[in-house]
């Protein structure tokens, strides 16, 4: 039975922060840390397999003086389940199973957001030769990282000169120099959209703002595969249950939130003679990626925060023991747009969906009754013929109703015993469009214009129960044997001696 969800709007990130406070979900670090690989070491450190604490780092090296503009960096706020659920307005243990489900629904909910003539984010409006990025504590994160990325959890607005329909989306960006930003775009994702259609009607730069520092619903959507044409302003919206009041930028013609901690104003600067060297970067595969290569770089017009202003920021990349928010969050909204993916294609039976975050969506775990032979192939052609392929589920690994997709032993030991590649429960799909951040990608095949973003060699793994097999009369016809599991009748008979017999314990 599904739980009831009940919206919660925070007011922006400080509002966030107090509920953060009150629930016990954050720790702050006191001490005096240094922006450069400390910080970011301990916030590795810190996250665990998505049980960790959100971090707010208080005291931070170069930063810490009276008249330092920035002095706070903020981390990890999504980096759990029990924080996600309390973003969606749900009990703080609700099983990820049960987000998966809500997940479903969750980005096709809309509240349209609402203009207002101004915001906290305006407090201090800076522009000009004024502006200065490195007046905030931007971390260099990794040791091997190209330079310090401020950009690592800002919300990017970019909108379609055709329709004016905002995109809100989540990419990395390095700090140049005081007013420059190089970051990691794709043409196949909205924001490159966005740029072909800007570059198609002649410009040679494209207006975008960066909101740092939100409520976490529109940190959580904009790094969701959110519907072209759909605003992730109005998802966030639908989430918190109210409006995201925005506030027209000073020097871009863009929207942003007007309780934002910081936002950066500039334009998109597509013109290849005035790329600038980005990366490589720790990403989401847990490994350094993204050759350094000359990438399109904002050209910053504006800065404007509110008083006191704290970054966010967040540490990329799962490992396991250690996983980031965008894998965390990534495990719930991959497994749920997949799912939808298979009920409109028409597969039956599907019971579960599930993605663990250690691996963010690169392997798709699906659950189903099977009522035919090669149920499992359809579902895996119907995910890789689809759209939301596009950078995640290489490997589909398809089990029976009775394997727990939660439990990485049930699917192992189903893999283990239900696996025949001679029947062919092992498929390769080859050559197809996929993720250039993979390392077990070759170097030539990471060419975007030519692949996408990389080629991909992708696996069906159908770890179901083979139907074609003859049924066993020794088994009163079933095709596999029994489970060597206790009948339910004999573990209610021991279950009521369990007292009698000191079973119970510790």
């Amino acid at each position: 039975m599904s739980v009831e969800r009940k919206p919660v709007s925070f007011d922006g990130m400080r509002g966030w922060l107090d509920t953060l406070e009150k629930a016990g979900e954050i720790k702050h670090v006191n001490g005096e840390v240094d922006w450069n690989i400390e910080l970011g070491t301990i916030a590795r450190l810190l996250q665990g397999p998505a049980t960790g604490p959100s971090v707010m780092f208080n005291n931070i090296k170069d930063y810490n003086k009276p008249d330092s503009r920035c002095k706070k960096v903020f981390t990890g706020g999504l980096s759990s389940y029990r924080r996600i659920a309390l973003m969606l307005g749900l009990p703080a243990d609700t099983h990820p199973r049960e987000l998966v489900k809500l997940g479903r629904t969750l980005l096709s909910g809309t509240i349209p957001p609402k203009i207002v003539k101004t915001g906290a984010c305006k407090e201090n409006i800076i522009t000009g030769d004024a502006v200065n990025l490195y007046e905030f504590p931007a971390p260099y994160w990794n040791r091997l990282d190209g330079g310090r990325y401020l950009m690592t959890y800002g919300g990017c607005v970019t909108k379609d000169p055709e329709t004016g329909v905002m995109n809100v989306g989540v990419y990395r960006g390095m700090i140049h120099d005081k007013n420059r930003i190089p970051i990691l775009m794709w043409r196949a994702q909205h924001i490159g959209h966005h740029v072909t259609a800007w570059q198609q009607g002649g410009a040679s730069e494209v207006p975008i703002a960066v909101a740092m520092g939100v409520e976490p619903s529109i940190e959580f959507v904009a790094g969701a595969p959110v519907p072209k044409g759909i605003c992730e302003y109005d998802v966030a919206g639908s989430i918190r249950g109210a409006p995201v009041e925005l506030v027209k930028c000073e020097t871009v013609d863009l929207y942003v939130p007007a309780n934002a901690e910081i936002v950066i104003e500039g334009f998109l600067q597509i013109d290849p003679a005035k790329y600038l060297p980005e990366g490589p970067f720790a990403e989401f595969t847990g490994y350094l990626a993204g050759d350094p290569a000359p990438k399109p770089a904002i050209r910053v017009t504006a800065i404007t925060h509110r008083n006191n202003p704290i970054l966010r920021g967040t540490i990329e990349g799962a490992l396991p023991g250690s996983y980031s928010e965008n894998t965390v969050t990534s495990s719930i909204m991959r497994a749920a747009t997949a799912w939808n993916v298979l009920d409109r294609s028409g597969v039956p039976g599907i019971t579960d969906v599930w993605c663990n975050p250690v691996q963010a969506g690169i392997h798709l775990l699906i659950q189903m009754k099977q009522s035919y032979r090669n149920q499992a192939k359809q579902a895996a052609n119907a995910i890789w013929g689809s759209s939301a392929a596009h950078v995640r589920y290489k490997h589909v690994i398809v089990v029976d109703d009775d394997i727990d997709i939660h439990d990485y032993a049930a699917v192992d030991w189903a893999i283990a015993y239900r696996v025949n590649a001679g029947e062919d429960d092992i498929i390769i799909m080859p050559s197809t469009f996929g993720l250039g951040l993979d390392p077990s990608t070759r170097k030539r095949d990471r060419n975007p214009t030519l692949f996408g973003t990389g080629k991909w060699n992708r696996v069906l793994i159908d770890a179901t129960m083979n139907l074609d097999y003859d049924p066993d009369p020794d088994f009163g016809g079933a095709r596999f044997p029994p489970k060597a599991w206790p009948e339910q009748k004999d573990i209610d008979a021991v279950k009521k001696r369990w007292t009698e017999l000191g079973l119970d314990k510790k």
